[in-house]
């Protein structure tokens, strides 16, 4: 890798010369500076999905995002909105949300669970699970996503739309984004996709005392709207304060999600008046080089497995959850080993976590480091990436060995403690020190 000076993205960005810049990597940790918080940045609007609602013609909208983006919320209630707004164009939804999950994983998997159904405008929304990425790689990840995108799709419009919890209150309240939206907005910047902050508005009725980010989902048992000048009802408490959520994090359907909804029917007219004519997106020189528009997502049947490997049926309950996203669900038990050979910068395995998982060794141009594949929340299987390399020479041809490992994990000590009933409950269900893999993420290309 490179290595540029990694404040000079930041400069020149903000100084509104992002149109001619062009940088190589970004080696070392930055912060954004602050960015004052918008609830709507227009900048060139949503040109193709107007006009191609304004002809009552089929539009199929992709929702890519973590786990507010996957609940019953904004991601269905902004499709309803549409439908009433165009009742003649037929909307079709394409639903490629997955909890607990940011923008490193939605650029590898986003052939295969956005572009393949051609969508017509999407939606991104992964501010509040990049919360701890470094804004190089948000702006690597992000950036990846635009440029596969148009170039796959120049007639799709984007949209980057934020959410927030309760410990991003701080920065929200002072006027500010936090960090990991600061930096989404400058890939927006670049490129001209407009967006929307959801939140802003329920962090408003939050410091007016009129909204609670925590509160018991039983307190909503009546409706009204007009006691907070709401246009369409909320649900309110007994105390006349909107329950916001029940965590901080996941908004009710009723209440936080209809404000982050409210949010973006405000800011479709604006969005609306910023468009130009119908065009196809063009792609400027990136911010970042060694963005992630390059990355494929290939099979796990494309690397060398030896040892006890096997491929779960279809009607497995892990092979019905997860093949959708995951492509064939192999599992590895202790000894199993894949092997390939890549050209190129970063790889990753697309997998799960969960109970009956454990150690690996990982093996990249014969130097050894462990992974864990169980975590806190692992009373249940999920989907997520081993990390196996980065930031590696993207000229030269890198080896990489991994193995599963028979060793045993202190499993109810990892757990939260909420969570360790269940444990307790079965025992043996963690007993196993298995891997579940289903896809390789590489930057770069397999070489044979």
């Amino acid at each position: 890798m490179s290595a540029s000076h990694p404040l000079k993205i930041w400069t020149a960005v903000l100084a509104f010369a992002a149109s001619t810049l062009c940088v190589s990597a970004l080696d070392t940790p930055v912060v954004p500076p602050e960015r004052k918080a918008l609830e709507c940045s227009p900048r060139t609007g949503l040109p193709n999905f107007f006009a191609k609602a304004s002809a009552n013609a089929d539009i199929k909208v992709a929702y890519l995002g973590g786990s507010i983006t996957a609940q019953p919320g904004y991601r269905v209630q902004t499709l309803a909105h549409f439908t009433k707004l165009y009742p003649k164009a037929k909307f079709q939804e394409i639903n490629a949300a997955i909890g607990g999950t940011g923008s490193d994983l939605g650029v590898f998997r986003l052939e295969h669970d956005v572009l393949s159904e051609k969508p017509d405008l999407m939606f991104v929304e992964f501010a509040v699970n990049d919360g701890g990425a470094q804004p190089v790689e948000i702006i690597r990840a992000m950036e990846g996503i635009v440029r596969k995108t148009w170039k796959a799709l120049p007639n799709c419009d984007i949209c980057f739309v934020y959410t927030f919890t309760e410990t991003l209150l701080g920065d929200l309240k002072a006027g500010n984004f936090n960090r990991s939206a600061a930096t989404m907005e400058i890939v927006a910047d670049r490129y001209g996709i407009p967006s929307v902050h959801m939140g802003l508005e329920a962090v408003k009725m939050e410091t007016e005392g009129k909204l609670l980010m925590k509160a018991d989902e039983a307190k909503m048992d009546r409706v009204s709207g007009e006691e907070l000048d709401r246009a369409s009802p909320i649900a309110v408490g007994p105390d006349g304060k909107i329950p916001f959520s029940k965590d901080g994090v996941h908004p009710y359907p009723n209440t936080g999600h209809r404000l982050y909804t409210d949010a973006i029917v405000r800011s479709l007219p604006l969005i609306q008046s910023a468009a130009a004519a119908k065009q196809a997106h063009s792609l400027p020189e990136p911010l970042d080089t060694e963005n992630y528009q390059n990355t494929a997502m290939l099979p796990l049947e494309r690397a060398a497995r030896t040892g006890p490997w096997t491929l779960l049926p279809a009607d497995s309950p892990l092979t019905k959850s997860f093949a959708k996203r995951l492509g064939a669900v192999w599992k590895g038990e202790p000894g199993a080993e894949l092997k390939f050979k890549f050209k190129g910068g970063a790889a990753k395995i697309y997998d799960l976590v969960g109970p009956d998982c454990g150690k690996l060794e990982v093996t990249v141009d014969g130097a050894v480091s462990p992974r864990q594949r169980f975590d806190s929340y692992c009373t249940y299987s999920r989907l997520a990436t081993t990390p196996l390399t980065s930031g590696l020479d993207a000229t030269k041809v890198h080896e990489v060995k991994v193995r599963v490992l028979a060793d045993k994990l202190d499993k109810n000590q990892i757990l939260f403690e909420k969570n360790r009933a269940d444990f307790a409950k079965s025992p043996e269900k963690y007993e196993p020190t298995n891997w579940y893999a289903g896809a390789i993420f590489l930057v770069g290309e397999l070489v044979p």
